[in-house]
């Protein structure tokens, strides 16, 4: 884990934990107290990628961040990284930790993985924040594609169309994580001196780890079964107050049109001087925007 320790408001360092859920051993971090929080890394992401707002949820929320299945310091099986069953480890993850209700917060894919959560599991999820990505099935696909309007963009996913690829990502990646990773979460960013040394540390060393780049990948293999997930459950949409939140600099206001697509009640936050990573070039506003939602 990182030399550098997520730790609360006091300064106090977070606890970790591991848990066996969903056939599939989860590790986490929790701190603070109140209603609990749940916070949902993107790609290539961990649960690291919380490190600066956490202490500024916690005198507020009880916040659990786990690492995805396939990322960090969880278990990297071969299959299950479709969208529901990353929800259904989630669920089980919360039930496991005593929380029958909860509130959830996801970023990049961490955000698709919280809608699945939320469409999956009405009865107990009571508010959802979705950050900066867009569903399979719902756009994703058309901002993959090799056209003047993309390149010219603030957003060309281009990768998305690499990721999917079997093997290729993998031959050409492997060994060079740290020049990859880097380069490429920089790019995305409106400040790259955000992107921290410890957090690319962090990163790197899980990508690097044996079965470090399935998960990363294997989100991506998933996307035509997530689209079909997503489909099905838009049809009913959600009736929890969802929180769309973007930045200037890459999504604008897509994520505001993914989930007026999903849900009834969609409030909508773009934060200034910022890009695709929410929780690192703008914590405190992120917090804050988060505050004034899940609290209110």
């Amino acid at each position: 884990m990182s030399a550098v320790q997520i730790a609360d408001h006091r300064g106090n360092k977070v606890s970790h934990g591991r848990v066996l859920v969903n056939g599939v051993r989860l590790h986490y971090v929790t701190a603070g107290s109140g209603a609990p929080l749940l916070l949902l890394h993107g790609v290539p992401k961990t649960s690291f990628y919380w490190y600066r707002i956490i202490p500024l949820l916690t005198p507020h929320f009880t916040i659990i961040a786990p690492d995805i299945r396939g990322f960090g310091d969880s278990a990297k099986p071969h299959g299950g990284y479709d969208m529901k069953t990353i929800a259904e480890d989630l669920a089980q993850l919360m039930s496991a930790l005593g929380h029958d209700t909860f509130s959830v917060a996801g970023e990049d894919w961490g955000a698709a993985f919280a809608y699945a959560l939320a469409a999956s599991n009405r009865d107990r999820v009571k508010k959802l924040s979705f950050g900066e990505m867009l569903l399979p099935g719902f756009g994703i696909e058309k901002w993959s594609f090799l056209n003047e309007e993309n390149v010219n963009s603030t957003h060309w996913s281009w990768h998305v169309n690499f990721f999917y690829l079997r093997d290729v990502p993998e031959m050409l990646i492997q060994g060079r994580e740290e020049i990859f990773w880097s380069t490429w979460i920089k790019n995305e960013t409106f400040d790259p001196s955000s992107i921290s040394d410890e957090a690319l540390a962090e990163w790197v060393r899980c990508a690097s780890a044996p079965g470090g780049l399935r998960g990363i990948f294997e989100v991506y293999r998933a996307h035509f079964e997530n689209a079909k997930q997503t489909v099905q459950w838009a049809a009913n949409k959600l009736e929890i107050p969802v929180l769309a939140i973007s930045s200037q600099y890459f999504m604008k206001e897509e994520p505001l049109r993914q989930m007026q697509q999903v849900a009834r009640q969609v409030e909508y936050v773009e934060l200034e001087r910022c890009g695709h990573s929410m929780a690192l070039e703008q914590p405190e506003k992120l917090a804050a925007t988060m505050l004034e939602f899940f609290r209110g």
